[in-house]
């Protein structure tokens, strides 16, 4: 017999919940979960799924595993904890088997438990077998109600041959209450009439669920194989819409007026690198080549270039920047820091020479002027340089935030150079975009490797270049994990090894996590440190403590030794940071704030106290501070965390290679996906549904391509209306952003 047709349109995705399931059901979806549409719930997929049909018996239920457990409660009583505040609700469960199996489990401080397991209720219990006082036991497992819980056994073995999907949740609101309204929508909108965003023949080609199935297999699976195929084809269809987005940014970005600037012959550039005293790289050679063809069309350039610590991309990216003066236009680099951007002000100003002093006496003919930008300058240094961007005698302007404020105005921006590019939002790249007349070239530059699968994802809409050999003269780096656990004795070790250093004429960079007593750090990190394993708190090295412990330690006796961070004034901070790259100091106590662009090539050791409260691309960042001067550069990874301890691995990642690329995979596999994406825009959980950057790499690549091939044939998308609902529906105001990281 044929089923009854739904009485319901393609427009049925955006008719509003209360319309088909009652106005009370449709606000308190709203409310709890923020599900307004048809579309809305429907496209709320289940996090995980429990598979009803291996229910274990409770006498026989292996240790150290994790398992899911029918159980009728017979006992919940609640007592308050001995040793320290808060309570344990103890619950006891039976499976109602002839030997009558009992099974305790134990909630700390567990309100839903205490007010929710009433004894006779039926539920599934999901969590690891533990062994307590020679019983097996559950330690806060988490539990879902059955749809009915008075269902005899019988009738819940029944319904084990078909998977419980478990879907995110609030306590006012269950899994179950959204699945029942889940297979009430399903009764009644006609799937079959719904767009499909992926094409037919895409997905042929990839074997694909039709979109019917996938909504029906996806809530509703009646065996595991269903719903994992229905996740295979939400997963392909959310890389297609992501990667279509991205290439339909990168084609507008494309067709935007640019001026073209291909430089002249026998310009600034072809003096410059007459004055090098160093061969470029290959890589340096053909990247520049690149970047130089696309300087001279009439789009604008959109390339990010990623190389290791030390690589050569500030050569490169001076190369473009010079290209563009010889073509009468101007270049702004963007630094994250005003440590940096002075850094970047004397390493230019040095390569330059007499180039770098237009219009001055000693000035070459022909040269232009660099000049330096930031909020902590005077009064009168920061209306000169106001005044040389605008009138255009300033070709190279380099600076901070500052370069983003109303007043900063140029005679012709042609290049913008965003240096360490996840420090800067869209909205501040935007600023300085709006000071061109027309679109300006754009080169990004991060020192942070980004793995291929990556640099899809958040960077999808920009060319990728990556520098991987290393400048002649650049020594190799030594790294070495000092455990203090096993190893207590080394901390003595660690500063007679410094004073060796300084003895030999060379410097010393001591890095801590923390400030001071009330202060955490800089926060001029990447923000890949990980937050403390379970919970755990223990006493951070700070900087004023440790220069304080080194100034009285007699090894260091007669040793000169200065601190730096953050929140120091800044002209503190750069007369501290000249001392240092001159020499006037010894050993330098600091924060993170030396991580990127600090240049001090006399620096030949670092000691990295409390390491593994740091990232993996924060080490290896902040060991690219020695070793700089043709001299072999050491970093020691001090610890006290036991070896067995899962933040040493990361340490030890570090420790074995100083190939970037090896540890921006050995990162992927470790952090989170919320942490890799960006959890600020997301509550630190990772703005993709399905599709995972560590895993993913060939449906991101495929989907890439058939997006751009989309994108080339049909840039309006008038052919693929489907798809193009998707995408504006997918890309909600956090998904947005989080493609902006661009």
């Amino acid at each position: 017999m044929e089923s009854p047709k739904p009485a319901h349109t393609p427009d049925d995705f955006d008719l509003p919940l209360g319309r088909l399931l009652g106005a009370p059901t449709g606000t308190k979806l709203e409310k709890q979960l923020g599900l307004a549409t048809v579309g809305d719930l429907l496209n709320h997929f289940p996090r995980r799924y429990i598979n009803r049909g291996e229910l274990t018996e409770l006498g026989k239920l292996p240790l150290n595993e994790d398992v899911t457990v029918l159980g009728r409660v017979t006992s919940n009583s609640t007592r308050s904890m001995r040793s320290r505040k808060g309570s344990i609700t103890e619950v006891v469960i039976t499976d109602d088997s002839a030997q009558g199996s009992t099974l305790s489990m134990s909630f700390f401080n567990g309100w839903n438990a205490k007010t929710q397991l009433a004894v006779g209720k039926l539920a599934l219990f999901s969590g690891k077998v533990n062994s307590y006082q020679g019983a097996a036991t559950l330690t806060n497992p988490s539990f879902e109600f059955l749809p009915d819980d008075e269902l005899a056994p019988a009738e819940a073995e029944f319904m084990a041959s078909r998977p419980i999907p478990v879907y995110p949740a609030t306590a006012k609101l269950t899994s179950f209450a959204i699945a029942k309204s889940v297979a009430a929508l399903l009764a009644v909108v006609d799937l079959a009439a719904v767009g499909d965003p992926i094409p037919a023949a895409v997905a042929g080609r990839e074997r694909l669920l039709p979109l019917e199935h996938s909504y029906r297999h996806i809530h509703t699976p009646s065996t595991e194989r269903e719903w994992q195929q229905a996740r295979k084809r939400f997963r392909y269809q959310e890389a297609l819409v992501l990667q279509t987005a991205l290439a339909r940014r990168r084609a507008q970005t494309e067709a935007l007026p640019a001026t073209s600037r291909p430089g002249t012959v026998g310009g600034l550039l072809d003096a410059f690198d007459a004055r090098l005293p160093f061969t470029l790289t290959t890589g340096q050679r053909e990247i520049g080549n690149l970047v130089a063809t696309e300087l001279s069309k009439p789009h604008p350039m959109h390339r990010l270039l990623q190389g290791e610590v030390g690589s050569g991309k500030t050569v490169v990216a001076l190369r473009a920047m010079l290209q563009v003066i010889d073509s009468g236009g101007q270049a702004a680099l963007l630094a994250p820091t005003e440590v940096l951007a002075a850094q970047h002000f004397a390493s230019i100003r040095a390569m330059m020479g007499p180039l770098a002093e237009g219009g001055m006496l000693g000035g070459a003919d022909g040269g232009t002027q660099v000049t330096l930008l930031t909020g902590s300058m005077p009064t009168a240094a920061r209306k000169r340089a106001l005044l040389d961007a605008a009138a255009g005698s300033a070709g190279i302007v380099i600076g901070t935030h500052a370069l983003l404020s109303d007043n900063v105005q140029f005679a012709d921006l042609g290049l913008i150079v965003v240096d360490e590019q996840h420090r800067f939002g869209v909205e501040q790249r935007d600023a300085l975009r709006a000071k061109a007349a027309k679109p300006p070239h754009v080169l990004v530059m991060t020192a942070t490797p980004i793995p291929r699968t990556v640099a899809m994802t958040i960077f999808g809409d920009l060319e990728v270049s990556e520098l991987t050999e290393l400048p002649a003269g650049r020594a190799p780096i030594g790294t070495h994990v000092v455990g203090l656990a096993e190893h207590p004795g080394w901390v003595a070790r660690l500063w007679s090894r410094s004073r060796e250093e300084i003895d030999a004429g060379h410097q010393v960079f001591v890095v801590c996590p923390k400030i001071g007593t009330d202060e955490e750090g800089d926060g001029d990190g990447d923000g890949s440190g990980p937050p403390p394993e379970n919970g755990e708190k223990r006493a951070l090295a700070e900087v004023a403590t440790v220069a304080e412990l080194l100034r009285n330690e007699p090894v260091l006796a007669g040793t000169r030794i200065g601190i730096l961070h953050g929140k120091l004034d800044p002209a503190v901070k750069a007369e501290t940071m000249a001392a240092f790259a001159s020499g006037s100091l010894d050993l330098m106590v600091s924060t993170t704030v030396i991580e990127v662009g600090v240049d001090v090539p006399n620096a030949t050791l670092m000691v990295i106290v409390d390491a593994d409260r740091f990232g993996i691309s924060q080490l290896h960042q902040l060991r690219g501070r020695v070793g700089r001067g043709g001299l072999p550069g050491t970093c020691l990874l001090v610890t006290t965390l036991e070896p067995v301890h899962p933040s040493r691995r990361r340490l030890d990642a570090v420790a074995a290679t100083t190939d970037g690329f090896v540890l921006a995979q050995e990162d992927l596999a470790l952090r989170r996906e919320g942490d890799i994406l960006g959890s600020s825009q997301s509550g630190g959980r990772s703005a993709l549904r399905f599709l995972r950057v560590a895993h993913d790499e060939t449906t991101i690549a495929a989907a890439r391509k058939d997006a751009w091939e989309i994108v080339a044939e049909d840039p309006a998308l008038d052919g693929h209306q489907a798809l193009r609902s998707a995408m504006e529906a997918y890309l909600n105001p956090e998904k947005e952003a989080f493609l902006e990281r661009g």
